[in-house]
């Protein structure tokens, strides 16, 4: 877990945050959550987004993958998506996330990808699918986020306005 993680980001968006100076490869991550819970981003892009993690480490007291960790890669994955959409002068903030739990697992590792249902100029949408490593469908999760203007930085960071 502690390792880098390579994103295979496609070149145009690694080119347009390089050009405000933003080593985007180095920036990104899955937040320190989903470092905690074993969450690694293999591919990244506005129409696609996949990651992986793992079921030991993320288990109710049944021993069968959380609801609530599914639900964790389901807002990871549709926010990078909606934030890649939104580009350089956007953020993306999750305002709406609906999670439908179809079966338990209880070991290995679950594979999510999100693609678009809607990508506008306010929101972006996008459904994850999770299945397990048999390519059985674990959950289906749909998340929209609000594509905020990105403001100067003005000491205000992690404050609401």
């Amino acid at each position: 877990m502690g390792e880098k993680h390579n994103v295979k980001f496609p070149q145009e968006i690694v080119d347009e945050y390089a050009s405000l100076g933003v080593d985007l490869p180095a920036l990104f991550s899955a937040g320190h959550l989903g470092t905690r819970m074993g969450i690694e981003i293999v591919e990244a892009a506005p129409d696609r987004v996949v990651g992986t993690m793992p079921v030991e480490g993320n288990t109710q007291p049944y021993g069968l993958l959380h609801g609530g960790a599914s639900a964790v890669l389901a807002e990871t994955l549709g926010s990078v998506g909606s934030m890649l959409h939104g580009g350089v002068s956007k953020i993306a903030v999750g305002v709406d996330l609906n999670c439908t739990h179809h079966r338990g697992v209880r070991s290995g590792l679950v594979t999510g990808v999100a693609t678009p249902v809607h990508r506008g100029r306010s929101t972006a949408t996008y459904e994850i699918v999770i299945s397990d490593e048999q390519g059985k469908r674990v959950c289906t999760a749909r998340l929209t986020c609000l594509l905020r203007d990105a403001a100067p930085d003005n000491g205000q960071a992690g404050k609401e306005s």
